[in-house]
């Protein structure tokens, strides 16, 4: 018999008003302006390998390796390059997917903030 996970709970978050904390980030990810991140994590499974929560970045250029990630764009505008890949635009209402491994650089254009699930 398989044995599955309890779900997380249900809940509902005004995402634009959410209050976030503080995620520094590692000086070595930034390449040009002063980048600041802020986050909550909303739901967490018992075994640490999904995750949801809100993410917020002001403008600069950051990098970083992604986990597999599906998001949706609630404000800003950011451009995401994928290394050998894809250069994506994101902004209001727009939904993407970031491959587990994908070396990324974001342009962030105007503050970002997004409702995102993470597989780990």
């Amino acid at each position: 018999m398989t044995v599955y996970p309890r779900p997380a709970p249900s809940f509902a978050v005004h995402i634009p008003d959410a209050e976030l904390d503080p995620e520094p980030l590692d000086p070595a990810q930034i390449v040009s302006g002063e980048p600041v991140v802020t986050g909550k994590v909303l739901w967490e499974s018992a075994d640490g390998k999904q995750v949801r929560g809100i993410w917020q970045i002001t403008p600069g250029v950051v990098t970083d390796t992604e986990a597999d990630e599906l998001f949706v764009v609630v404000s800003g505008r950011a451009t995401i390059e994928v290394e050998g890949g894809d250069v994506i635009e994101v902004g209001p209402g727009d939904a993407a997917f970031l491959r587990e491994g994908d070396r990324t650089t974001w342009t962030v254009h105007e503050t970002l903030r997004k409702a995102y699930h993470i597989s780990l």
